[in-house]
This record gives structure tokens, sequence and C-alpha cells, in this order.
């Protein structure tokens, strides 16, 4: 059940569908005597306000309903013209059902109206085949949408905060810890917490495929990373003195302060390059310091500082670069690394092919879902056709409103919708035999009825919103056709016929949900970021820098955003459909960012050696490196279920024999990785067989 704030766009919603129901049904039935229009008048506020779960505020929202109104228009008049045959209607029903599930891979905005837009092709290409009715037909879905979107507009759900808006309120945050008595490590990793994407309204996600949204996004990431090391920062010892860190720092919060101004106001950008400068200023005073006379280096825990500290600014450096982007559009100097910025300078229609090309496999859980829910929709339309059931519209509606994405889910929501159904179609059928064919009086029950149906159902769970929606067609559809007990009857058939072949799709396609693809997934993005470190090892054990590139970490990045969509699919299925306890997956896709973003950085300010490494410095680095890469391989085997032997120790033990010297930013890095490593497998579950 429901509570809380939660209530308050319940009941706005119920409000909103139910005037804009009324405004159009109404009149088209009473006053202009077209029935036909008033049927789609009805269903297309409840399929765009009520099935649709649109996200935003009003204005938002009404934007995205007008956007959909011509997508719908010629989805009616596609089933209109397919009606004719059971064969072509089935067809069509599997590309539209596939084209609209698959819109998911646009953002929450595009996955949330599609529901909706469904339900325009099911309704339309179901018998009679009347091309001649499709003039009404498109009238009255016009005029459905076009009230339902001023609805939006004179009740409109209060507006969220912009994403640039949390960007910059945490970039304040970020100033503030990089400043002298700045906020507690606590406050720091509170305010990171704040740009997950789980917890950011669905409007205000940048979940798009152009420059900007990657930007954004990828500009999030960074500020929670720069935060989390802010706050590791605080926590850690720091040395008495070590003023270049203090210097650097301040740069780091004049930089932060700048990106947040830039993000709220568009003016003001922060000078490109000012802190890259700084950087190497830093790491060039690194290199005199530790290149003097024996015994006048800094002592090491200054030089772990300063590597932590380098490799923050390193964050703060990729905000600015990805803010400009982010406010921009496009870059106004070309970000370096590319790589790592690999969309920028690409069009935004190519980003879009690549974001649904990137997701035409069998291990995105977006292209699994779009599969699950074309072939669940198909099978309906033809069993319906071939049946002959009456309002066979209903058993597609079942398939779609009922399927969830595990067989665990898919059967709760059944069990509770049939009960629900049930009781709803016997009060519907006692309603009818008793109210007769008074159709005045289901004129006057139709508009309560929808409000407490539309509000209370959403409040009180599923199976009293599949009884109160069978309360609701029953006394609309007395108004535009003499009717019996039997459309009782027909609803209960319709819905226990779609539960079974929902049921039955669940069972088929992917039972598991996301369940077994995280544990895919993470595997495949632990074995190709495990491939990065040796790569990396070895390119800093190099005296000099020279014109090396960065290794090639496109392939992990696109491994990650699979490996992310499959984890917030994992974390929306209810709790029954995971493992207890399971692997900690977010610290897997820390590490994983920890790893793709150090090949980046690590071989351009990384601290080296000054003269060619001694070969037992150099087989520790290869030693060290090469066995992280095999504990990456060996919990990604124990991810996907293998039983791999016992892995070699990462750390050295407390009071253990010296070891050779290492780059101390390499060490750092590869130390931070080798605890995330320990981290992630003391928390593994083997996935269920």
């Amino acid at each position: 059940m429901i509570t809380g704030a939660d209530r308050a766009p319940i009941l706005r919603r119920a409000v909103r569908v139910t005037v804009a129901v009324s405004a159009g049904f109404y009149p088209l039935l009473y006053a202009a005597g077209q029935p036909i229009a008033a049927v789609y008048a009805l269903f297309a506020p409840i399929a765009l306000g009520l099935l649709s779960a649109i996200p935003g505020s009003g204005r938002q929202r009404a934007s995205v309903v007008l956007r959909a109104l011509p997508v719908a228009l010629v989805l009616v008049i596609l089933g209109t013209f397919l009606a004719a045959h059971t064969w072509a209607a089935a067809a069509g029903m599997l590309v539209v059902g596939f084209v609209l599930a698959f819109a998911a891979v646009a953002g929450p905005r595009a996955a949330g109206a599609a529901p909706g837009l469904q339900l325009f092709y099911m309704l339309a290409c179901f018998p009679p085949y009347a091309p001649g009715s499709l003039a009404e037909r498109l009238s009255g879905l016009a005029v459905g949408t076009l009230v339902l979107a001023l609805c939006e507009m004179l009740l409109p759900e209060p507006p969220a905060d912009s994403y640039r808006d949390r960007l910059a309120t945490a970039l304040d945050t970020a100033a503030r810890g990089a400043s002298p008595g700045g906020p507690t490590p606590g406050e720091l990793r509170e305010a990171g917490s704040r740009l997950r994407l789980r917890d950011v309204p669905p409007a205000e996600c940048p979940a798009g495929a152009g420059r900007r949204e990657r930007a954004l996004e990828q500009g999030g990431r960074t500020v929670r990373r720069l935060l989390d090391q802010l706050a590791a920062l605080a926590a850690a010892p720091s040395p008495a003195v070590d003023p270049a860190s203090a210097t650097l720092l301040g740069r780091v919060a004049e930089l932060c302060t700048a990106s947040a101004r830039f993000l709220r106001t568009g003016k003001d950008q922060p000078a490109a390059g000012e802190l890259e400068r700084a950087m190497r200023s830093f790491q060039a005073e690194r290199v005199r310091l530790t290149s003097g006379p024996p015994g006048s280096a800094p002592p090491d825990d200054v030089l772990r500082h300063q590597s932590r500290v380098l490799a923050l600014a390193e964050s703060a450096r990729m905000v600015e670069i990805t803010t400009d982007i982010g406010v921009h559009g496009r870059p106004t100097e070309p970000p370096v690394p590319r790589r790592l910025f690999w969309y920028a300078e690409l069009s935004n229609p190519r980003l879009w092919a690549r974001r649904v090309t990137g997701n035409v496999t069998l291990r995105s859980v977006l292209f699994q879902n779009a599969v699950r829910t074309a072939l669940g929709l198909t099978a309906a339309r033809l069993v319906a056709g071939y049946l002959d059931l009456a309002h066979g519209f209903w058993v597609l509606l079942a398939v779609l409103t009922l399927g969830r994405t595990t067989a665990g889910e898919t059967w709760q929501a059944v069990r509770r919708a049939v009960a629900g159904t049930a009781v709803g179609a016997l009060v519907a059928g006692l309603l009818l035999v008793g109210l007769g064919t008074h159709t005045d009086v289901y004129a006057g029950l139709l508009a309560p009825a929808m409000l407490v149906g539309f509000a209370l159902g959403p409040l009180l769970g599923l199976a009293y919103t599949q009884g109160l929606f069978t309360l609701i067609v029953a006394t609309a559809f007395a108004q535009v056709s003499p009717v019996t007990w039997r459309l009782s009857e027909a609803r209960m058939i319709d819905v226990v016929t779609g539960s079974v072949i929902g049921l039955l799709c669940g069972l088929l396609a992917w039972p598991a949900g996301a369940g077994r693809e995280v544990h895919r997934a993470m595997a495949r993005l632990l074995r190709s970021c495990g491939t990065l470190v040796p790569v990396t090892a070895q390119e800093l054990l190099q005296p000099s820098s020279g014109a090396s590139a960065s290794p090639q970490t496109l392939p992990s990045v696109h491994l990650l955003r699979l490996a992310e969509a499959a984890y917030g699919q994992y974390r929306s299925e209810s709790a029954s459909a995971r493992e207890p306890g399971g692997a900690d997956w977010h610290a897997v896709l820390i590490s994983a960012n920890h790893i793709i973003l150090g090949a980046h950085w690590l071989p351009r300010f990384g601290l080296r050696p000054l003269a060619a490494p001694t070969a037992p410095s150099i087989e520790r680095a290869r030693g060290t490196a090469a066995d992280l890469e095999a504990e990456a391989d060996r919990i990604a085997l124990l991810l996907t279920g293998g039983r791999p032997v016992p892995g070699a120790s990462l750390l050295p033990a407390a009071g253990g024999v010296p070891q050779a010297p290492l780059p101390v930013d390499l060490e750092v890095w590869m130390t931070g990785l080798a605890h995330q490593f320990r981290r992630i497998e003391g928390s593994i579950t083997p996935p269920r067989p």
C-alpha cells in the first residue's frame, strides 16, 4: 500500500484523467452522437495519463503527451487497416510491440509513454474491420489527448530540481571539501549519494544519447568520484607540511565554485586549461623533489598524499570538461583524453545510432524486455483473434499491464489481478442486471467511479486496481451500446487468458529477469577492465612519458554501460527476485571506473622512475598487475558460478619482508584496486542454478 508523500501525485493524476475523460467522452457521445469517437476519447487519457508513467512537471508531461499524439494517430491508422486479418494484426503487433518497448533506450520519458502508445494500436487492430470509422477514431483520439495535455498544465506536478542544479549544489560542497575546515567525510559522501540516478526524478535524469546528456551523466559520476576522493583524503592522516598539495587543492576549490556558477547561469565559464597547467606544475615540482640528492626526497607519506590530491584534481579537471559540453552541447576545446570523451565530437544522430545498436544484443536487458513484451502481445493477439474472444483487446491489455521482468513477479501480479477482476466482474454483472438500459444512471456513475478507481486502485494495490477498472469499463460501455451481464463474463475470460499468456512468456523468456544478466554483465566488465591493469602498469614503468597513448578503454566503457543498465533493472525488481545477500554490485562498478579512469590519468600525470627501474621493481609491478588481472578474472568466474582456485594475496602482510619500490602513484592506484577487489570477493554469493 502506498503511503505518505506518494499519495498526492496519485490523487492529482486521478483528477486529471477523470476530468480529461469526462471532457471528451460525454460531449462526443451525447452531444455529437459519435460513440466510436467517444470510446477513443475515453481511452486516450487513460492510456497516456494512467497507463503511461510519464515523468516530470506539468509542462514536461504535457510536452510528452503532445509529441506522442502524431505517433498515436499513426498507430491507430495502422491498426485499423491491419485489423482485416488476424495474422496481419499479429505481425503488426510484433513490430509495434518491440519498437515501442525498445524505445526505453531513449530514456525514461520515452519508456513512460510506450505502454500508452501500445494501447492505441491494440485498440484499433481488433474487429470490426471498419476503415470507414477511421475519421471518428482519429478525432476522438485527438480530443482526448489534447484535453489531457491541457489538464496536465492546469493541475500540474510540481517541478523538481534539474540535474544541472543538483550538479552545481554538489560542486559547491566539493569546493568546501577542498578548502580548509570543510565538510566532514560523511557529509561529502552524502552529497555524492544525492547524484545517484536512482535518487533523481526520472524526468531529470540525463538518460539521453546526445552530447549534453552524456556529458551531464559523466559529470555526475565524476563529481561523485571527486566527493568520495575528498572524503577519503579528509579521513586519512595528512602530512604536517605539504604546501604544494594545499595550493593544488585551492585551485580545485576555485574550479568547483566556478563550474557550479557556470552550470546555474550558463555564463562565466571557467578558464579552460588552468587546472591542468596547475597539475603539470604540481607534478613537475614532485619530479624535481624526488630527483634531488639522496635523502632530499619528500617522505613516502607526503608522496602518497600528493598522489591522492593529484587523482582528485584529475577528477575536477574532468568535471571542467563535462560541464563545458553539458552547457554548450559541444566542447569549446578538444577534450583530453579523447578516448574518455569519445562522444564529444560525434553528431547526435550518430550517438543515437550507437545507443540503439549497442543495445541490440541478447545481453541487453532493454532488448530482453522488448522481446518478451513483443512476443507476449503477439501471442495474445493471435489467441484472441483465432478464438474470436469478445472484447479481445482486454487480453492484450492484461499481458501489457501484468507482465513483469521476472516470472515470480508476474505470478504475483497475475494472482492479484485475477482475484480483483473476479470480484469486479461479479459486482459489475450485478450492476448491469440491476440497472438494465438506464444509460442516464451509468452516465452519472462513470465520473465518480473513475475518480475513485483511479485514486484508490494504485493506493490499495493491483487487485483493487483491476476490480475497480472492471467497474469503470462496464459503466462506460453500457452507455455506448446495450450490454448485459455477459460483458463481465467476457472481461473475466479475457483477463484470465491474458494472464496465462503473460505468465507463459515470463516463464519462457528470461524468467530470472536481470538476476542472471547482472552476473554475466559484471563478469564481462571485470574481465575487460582487468586487461587494462598490466598495460597501465607497464606504461608507468617507462622513465619518460613521451608521446605514449593511453590504453584502449572504449570496449570497457561500453560494457560498463550494459552492466549499469542490468544493475538498474536488477535493483528495480522485488527483493524476492534477488538472491539473499548477493554481490556488492556497486563496488564492482566503482572498481571498473577506478580502472578506466586510472588507465587514462596515470600515463599523463603519474610519477615515473627517473631512470630505468631495477629488475626487482619491474618484477613486482608486473607481478602485482598480473595478479590484479587474474583476480578480476577469478571474481568474474565466481560471479558466473565457477569455482576458481584461491588467488594470490594482493596486499602485503603487515611486518612482512620489505618489497621493491614502485612508482608511488602506481602503488597507490593498485593498492586501492586490491582493497576494492577484496571487498567484492567478500560479498559474493554464487548465482542460483
